[in-house]
């Protein structure tokens, strides 16, 4: 239905695409009444002939009108693409709102702008609400998993509308105030990054049981839908085996088989890897899983290639091939385990970084439901984080760490099974990798460090006392000296 102008709108929704349509539905089906505002005047009439039912709503068709339907404090929530269009739309609105009034910016925006537009905007007295969304248009309706930033006191406003829309995992909100300006779009940032990982290491999983044991998709969704029963329990895992499953219409192939292998990307995963530089953090999974793509799109390079030798792929037989899908099993898990154990620890970084002090428990809760990297063992996660605040990785947690060494052999013989089959693993093989190098007692960097210092004199530190030395490697009997 929808009310006069008369009766103010707890909150408002600009931007009524599909995720903007969806999350106006989500906050009128829980009681709120929403303001409607669009820059197409036809998409907020469709929004109201479709789906007014659904609740209350208060259609707008100027900046002007939209601003004086909402309550005080106002609270304006964007739904516009990233970048300029959501400067713009900041511009539009905020001359025309009152100290303490709230805009919500929902996108998928880079948390760097999110903290510029709410520095810019704390100045004019207004509160800016960075705010990650997972979960997808059918999220944004049902219950997406929500990551607001921003000041506490605009929490206190908005986030029991936000609680009340979200997820609910045993009636817990899948909502939580992450911290202060960008804290929000960061840790959706990292999610995304998280997911990127996540599905590469599932299609590896699938390409691994197709090539080295000769599987048609069809028996590879049954396998997925064995290990989604178990701790491998996934919203990822779970879609995986109903695609595998389809079959195309029109040629009644496997569908998998009749769609281009090309993958795309919005750019979420790439700003992970290029803040990860920033920060130093070591998120080869994610990285890995970001280049797996970018090298997917580079058709014409994979087209020359692809007549190098390489070893003939005759499938596995025997106790060998029985034993191997359980083997991949674990190696998923493992690398898994290792993908969220680094974005985790990207989490921790920025959150030292930018003075957030973002609660690592309280992420993994909401990450439990409505987003898309949702999954049984994020629930172990959050119990390690309260229990361990201060958990230096996923990797040396309790039943995190006895799995993966539990399952180490299995990895490391399914990452040389692809080797010698020719099958790709880098998102496996790099997981272990880092496995390998966090529990290794020394590393190669001693000689890194020593190339650096002959070359540049970058200086070295030593093992047996503090200080930075540099070696005269050009003079007679090389002499150190204390830099």
């Amino acid at each position: 239905m929808t009310r006069s102008m008369t009766d103010k709108a707890s909150i408002g929704v600009t931007g009524l695409a599909v995720m903007g349509r969806n999350l106006a539905r989500n906050l009128a089906r829980h009681g709120h009444t929403v303001a409607l505002h669009n820059r197409s005047e036809q998409r907020t009439r469709e929004l109201v002939e479709q789906f007014g039912s659904e609740g209350d709503f208060v259609p707008t068709y100027s900046a002007q009108e939209f601003v004086d339907a909402l309550a005080r404090p106002r609270q304006i929530v964007i739904m516009v693409k990233a970048g300029a269009p959501t400067d713009a739309v900041i511009e539009e609105f905020a001359p025309l709102l009152e100290a303490g009034d709230v805009i919500v910016d929902a996108g998928n925006a880079h948390f760097a702008d999110t903290r510029r537009r709410e520095a810019d905007l704390r100045e004019r007295g207004l509160h800016f609400v960075g705010t990650g969304v997972s979960g997808g248009e059918e999220g944004a309706l049902h219950g997406p998993s929500i990551m607001p930033g921003g000041s506490v006191e605009s929490y206190q406003s908005l986030g029991p509308l936000l609680e009340d829309i979200s997820a609910k995992v045993d009636g817990v909100p899948c909502c939580a105030h992450i911290g202060p300006d960008g804290a929000g779009h960061f840790v959706k940032m990292v999610h995304n990054g998280i997911e990127y990982a996540d599905m590469q290491l599932i299609a590896e999983s699938f390409d691994l049981l197709r090539g080295a044991l000769g599987y048609e998709p069809a028996q590879i969704a049954e396998v997925f839908r064995t290990w989604n029963t178990g701790r491998l329990d996934s919203y990822l895992i779970e879609i995986t085996e109903q695609v595998l499953a389809h079959t195309d219409a029109a040629t009644g192939k496997p569908f998998v088989d009749v769609v281009a292998d090309e993958a795309e990307q919005k750019g979420t995963g790439r700003w992970t890897v290029q803040i990860g530089l920033d920060l130093g953090v070591p998120i080869t999974g994610i990285a890995e899983a970001t280049f797996a793509r970018s090298l997917s799109g580079h058709t014409d390079l994979r087209s020359a290639a692809r007549g190098l030798a390489g070893p003939s792929r005759t499938p596995l037989s025997g106790a060998e091939a029985e034993r191997f899908a359980d083997d991949v099993e674990q190696a998923l898990y493992a690398s898994k385990v290792v993908a969220y154990a680094q974005g985790f620890n990207m989490i921790q970084a920025g959150s030292a970084e930018y003075g957030w002090n973002i609660d690592l428990g309280a992420v993994a809760s909401i990450w439990r439901d409505g987003c898309i990297i949702r999954a049984k063992f994020l629930d172990d996660i959050r119990s390690a984080y309260e229990a361990e605040p201060g958990l230096p990785t996923l990797l040396t947690s309790g039943e995190f760490r006895k799995a993966v060494e539990n399952g180490q052999d299995a990895w490391r013989s399914v990452i040389a099974t692809g080797v010698r089959l020719g099958i790709p693993t880098p998102g496996f093989a790099t997981a272990l990798a880092y496995y390998d190098a966090l529990r290794a007692d020394r590393l190669p960097a001693a000689l890194v460090q020593g190339q650096r210092d002959y070359f540049g004199a970058h200086t070295y530190r030593r093992v047996d006392r503090d200080g930075s030395f540099h070696t005269s490697w050009a003079a007679d009997g090389r002499p150190e000296a204390e830099a």
